[in-house]
């Protein structure tokens, strides 16, 4: 029952993603169809991500009340009008509108990690959430090469059929995917009045972000491991969108050359992640994984933004990816294994609210270290980030 679990999810995440991969790059010039400016496009980028920080924790929390498998139905279905919005979005509001919606519905990934938590061993945990990864390089690989093909027969087409994938996966979803969290592992949440009855109050303030965070920062058990994940993730959250800038200022290179990039970049990510984490894990266990891989990443980022030549792109971005694909499935699985099972979902979703703060900061500080400090600068930075959390994990008891 539960390998069935794993491959309902991994199908559902990886279609999901899919469209996510179809939209992302796309998504400037859906915004400068309506307005010019990339100040409005980083404004935009912002408040997607500000949206998802928001509410990521309220979603985790009604998972661990009502399971997994209604949240992540609300989630895909959600998912689906908003790029139907994305299609048809004529107007500035009507953008934001997708946006917002698209934002709110938004927790698909941090919702089926929780789902591999209910439904994994602690020992294999790794493993699950790694391949979780594997499954998401694989959609950013696929997504943004048929949303280019799509996108030479109108800048709609690649949303419309976005917003079919997305709908053909809640009714997958719907049709298949069984619960994983069983009632009786399930969180009293939100607390009642002593009658049953849900206080509204009480539900806002266990949902706010912030609240969530901090609270979950005064855990000692967490706090570190928190801690570098912030750091780790804000490395590199402004890098996805400061790569084109970057090889377009020093090599030269265009669309093409960027999509072939991220293709291979992908190709990476599924093979770190789907197929040499299961044995790494098993090998070197969690804590020592996700030392090398941020030990990795640190050497790679500096000959990224030092690199003299195009070609050495190729090796020292695919040994950021290979360590990536390291040390985050080891975080999380570290992370998920110092939580009750009714905490799953309130953890993974706090930790989602964690990485939609760096994906707000993180280009921000890309390009603003681009614009003012240089073209090497933002690789250099991410590069000292990705060093402070291998410091700040190997000086804890983790």
């Amino acid at each position: 029952m539960k390998h069935n679990v794993l491959v309902i999810l991994f199908l559902a995440v990886f279609v999901d993603l899919v469209g996510y991969g179809m939209i992302v790059p796309l998504l400037p010039f859906y915004v400068q169809r309506v307005a010019p400016g990339a100040t409005l496009v980083g404004i935009l980028s912002g408040f997607y991500a500000a949206v998802q920080f928001f509410v990521g924790p309220m979603l985790g929390n009604l998972s661990d009340r009502f399971g997994r498998r209604p949240v992540l139905i609300a989630c895909l279905s959600g998912t689906s009008l908003a790029y139907l919005l994305l299609a048809v979005a004529d107007s500035l509001p009507l953008l934001a509108l997708a946006l917002l919606i698209d934002g709110v519905t938004g927790g698909n990934l941090s919702i089926a990690q929780a789902s591999i938590a209910d439904s994994t061993t602690p020992e294999r945990r790794a493993r699950g959430l790694g391949l979780i990864g594997a499954v998401f390089g694989l959609g950013l690989m696929v997504g943004p090469v048929l949303g280019g093909m799509l996108s030479l027969a109108g800048l709609s087409a690649p949303a419309l059929v976005a917003a079919a994938l997305a709908l053909v996966n809640t009714l997958f979803a719907l049709a298949a995917l069984p619960e994983s969290l069983p009632p009786e592992r399930r969180r009293s949440f939100p607390p009642s009045d002593g009658m049953g009855r849900w206080r509204l109050s009480a539900f806002l303030h266990a949902a706010n972000p912030l609240a969530n965070l901090i609270n979950l920062l005064r855990v000692t058990a967490v706090r570190r491991l928190l801690i570098v994940v912030l750091l780790l993730n804000l490395a590199f959250s402004g890098l996805y969108s400061n790569f084109p800038l970057f090889t377009a200022a020093r090599f030269n290179w265009g669309m093409f050359e960027n999509a072939l990039f991220f293709a291979f970049v992908g190709v990476c990510a599924v093979t770190t992640q789907g197929l040499l984490l299961g044995f790494m894990q098993r090998w070197m266990g969690d804590a020592w994984m996700g030392r090398t891989g941020m030990a990795v990443m640190t050497c790679a980022l500096i000959a990224t933004g030092l690199a003299p030549t195009a070609w050495m792109l190729y090796p020292s971005v695919g040994l950021i990816a290979f360590g990536s694909g390291l040390a985050i499935p080891a975080l999380t699985s570290m992370l998920s294994l110092r939580a009750s099972s009714a905490d799953q979902g309130r953890l993974m979703g706090g930790t989602a609210a964690l990485l939609n703060l760096t994906m707000i900061a993180g280009p921000v500080l890309a390009g603003v270290s681009f614009d003012m400090a240089g073209t090497t600068a933002p690789y250099l930075i991410s590069a000292l980030l990705a060093g402070a959390a291998l410091l700040t994990f190997t000086t804890s008891r983790a």
